[in-house]
C-alpha cells in the first residue's frame, strides 16, 4: 500500500463538468447502462461483472459467500477496498452507488447486527433487485435508498464510514459529491473508494461524449484533481493504491491506455480543525 505522496499535490483544478455534459442525459445513459447490469448480468458488454471480476480485485471467497449470490452476479465495481474501509463492530456504513448491493451486504457482513450499512442509488433496477435480496435473505441491518451522490438524504455526521466503488468517475459534479460524503461523516470519520481515474487530462471533446462518460471512460480526471478535489473537502488521504483492473473490448482498451485510465483504491480521513 502507497501512502499519500506527491501526485495528489498541487493546485485544485476543475473537477466538475457541468458545463461539458447535459445532466439529464447523462443519467439517462448511466441508468440505462446500469439497468443492464441488473437485469441481464450475462450480457456482453465492454466491462466484466460478476463474481470472478470481484475474486481477482481481492474480494475474500468466504465474504462473497455470505452474502446473496444474486448481488455478486451484478457486482460492477473496480476494485477492493473494504479493507480500506477498517470496518469494525458498531461502524454505520454508507455506500455511494450501491448497484445490487454486493459492497453493502458485505460491509453487513463485517459489522455487528445492529450495526447499519446503507446503500444509496439513483437506478431503479439495481434498487429493485437490492431490496428484494435483503428481503429475500432476511438481512435486517441493510437499506437501500433513492437519492444522487451529490445529494443525499441524511443528516449531518450521521456515518462512521463512506464507501464507493467505480462510482464518483460517472458524476459530472465530484466536487458536490466529495462535500456531501465529508458532511455525513462523523469528525475522524474514513473514506475508503474504488475508481477510475486518469494519468492524463481527457481530451474536451472525449469529455463532452455521454456514451463515454456512461463506459466508465470521459468522467476520470487526472488523480492530481481527484486527490485535490478530496482535501479541499476536507479529506486527508491516508493510503492510496492501484487495482488490478481493466476494460474487456479493444476500443475500451483504447481509450482508457490513451489516457492512461486505471483504477485506484484510496482511503482518507474527514480532518479536523
Amino acid at each position: 500500500m502507497d501512502t499519500h505522496d506527491s501526485a495528489c499535490a498541487g493546485v485544485l483544478p476543475q473537477v466538475d463538468a457541468t458545463n461539458l455534459v447535459d445532466r439529464t442525459e447523462l443519467e439517462q445513459k448511466v441508468r440505462a447502462m446500469y439497468r443492464t447490469v441488473a437485469e441481464d448480468p450475462a450480457a456482453s458488454r465492454h466491462f466484466e461483472i460478476g463474481r470472478d471480476l470481484a475474486v481477482r480485485l481481492g474480494y475474500p471467497e468466504a465474504l462473497l459467500d455470505a452474502v446473496p449470490a444474486g448481488a455478486v452476479a451484478s457486482f460492477a465495481g473496480v476494485g477492493y477496498h473494504l479493507d480500506l474501509a477498517r470496518l469494525a463492530p458498531g461502524d454505520r456504513v454508507l455506500d455511494l452507488g450501491s448497484g445490487a448491493g454486493t459492497d453493502v451486504f458485505c460491509a453487513a457482513r463485517l459489522v455487528d447486527s445492529a450495526s447499519l450499512a446503507i446503500g444509496v442509488d439513483f437506478t431503479e433496477a439495481q434498487l429493485s433487485k437490492s431490496r428484494a435480496l435483503a428481503m429475500l435473505h432476511g438481512t435486517a441491518n441493510v437499506s437501500f435508498v433513492e437519492a444522487t451522490i451529490d445529494r443525499l438524504p441524511f443528516e449531518n455526521e450521521s456515518f462512521d464510514v463512506v464507501i464507493s466503488n467505480g462510482v464518483i468517475n460517472l458524476s459530472p459534479v465530484k466536487q458536490r459529491v466529495f462535500s456531501e460524503a465529508a458532511r455525513v461523516l462523523r469528525p475522524e470519520g474514513r473514506l475508503a473508494i474504488s475508481d477510475l481515474v486518469s494519468t492524463s487530462p481527457l481530451e474536451e471533446a472525449t469529455r463532452r461524449n455521454t456514451e463515454l462518460w456512461a463506459a466508465c471512460i470521459a468522467g476520470a480526471v487526472p488523480i492530481s484533481a481527484y486527490c485535490d478535489g478530496l482535501a479541499e473537502a476536507g479529506f486527508t488521504i491516508v493510503a492510496k493504491r492501484r487495482n488490478d483492473y481493466s476494460f474487456l473490448t479493444e476500443r475500451a482498451r483504447a481509450a482508457s491506455t490513451r489516457y492512461g485510465v486505471e483504477s485506484v483504491g484510496i482511503a482518507a480521513v474527514r480532518t479536523v480543525d
